[in-house]
C-alpha cells in the first residue's frame, strides 16, 4: 500500500495561466528561499527555492511554465538526507534548464537517503507545457529551483505547496 502512495499521480489543472508565473514543480514543503551562486550552468547569483518531498507527498514532478529544454544533465552521486545542504551538489540528481525566450529557470531533482532513482522524461530541445510531467523521484527527496534575481517570490519558508496548484514565483 505504501508503494502505491509514492506512485499516485492526481490530475492537476492549472488554476491561472500566466507566461511569467512559475508553478510548484512538486508537492512538498518549502525548506529554502535564499540568494545563492548557482555554479553548474549560470555561474552567477540566483534565488534558490527548494521543496522537500516527504514520503507522503505526490512524487510526480511537473514543468513549472511553458518553455524549451535548454540543458539537461544527470549526475551520479551520494544519497544524503534531502534536507542536508550538500545534497544539492553531492547527491544523485538531474539538472534541467527551461527557457521561455526571455528568462531561464534551472530545476534540480535530488535523490535523498530513501530515494534511489530519479526518472526524468526531458531532453534538450523539447517544448514543454506548464503543468506537464517532467519525471518523478522514487521514494521522495527534493526539487530546487534557481530563479533570476528580481523574481518576485510568492511563497514563504515552511509553506506547503502543491505541484501545478501553488504559484512559486513571478518572473520579471
Amino acid at each position: 500500500m505504501l508503494t502505491l502512495q509514492f506512485f499516485r499521480n492526481p490530475k492537476r489543472d492549472i488554476p491561472e495561466f500566466g507566461e511569467n508565473l512559475v508553478y510548484a514543480p512538486a508537492d512538498g514543503r518549502v525548506v529554502v528561499i535564499e540568494e545563492t551562486t548557482e555554479t553548474e550552468y549560470f555561474n552567477d547569483k540566483r534565488i534558490q527555492v527548494s521543496i522537500f518531498m516527504s514520503p507522503l507527498n505526490v512524487h510526480v514532478n511537473r514543468n513549472p511554465f511553458d518553455a524549451t529544454v535548454n540543458y539537461f544533465k544527470y549526475h551520479k552521486g551520494k544519497y544524503l538526507v534531502a534536507w542536508h545542504p550538500k545534497s544539492s551538489t553531492d547527491n544523485e540528481r538531474t539538472t534541467v534548464v527551461l527557457g521561455n525566450g526571455k528568462q531561464e529557470v534551472l530545476l534540480r531533482q535530488i535523490a535523498g537517503a530513501m530515494a534511489r532513482r530519479i526518472v526524468n522524461y526531458l531532453k534538450v530541445g523539447d517544448q514543454v507545457k506548464q503543468g506537464s510531467e517532467m519525471g518523478f523521484i522514487k521514494l521522495g527527496s527534493r526539487v530546487d529551483l534557481f530563479l533570476p534575481l528580481g523574481t518576485e517570490i510568492k511563497v514563504n519558508l515552511e509553506e506547503n505547496v502543491k505541484g501545478n496548484k501553488t504559484v512559486i514565483a513571478e518572473l520579471k
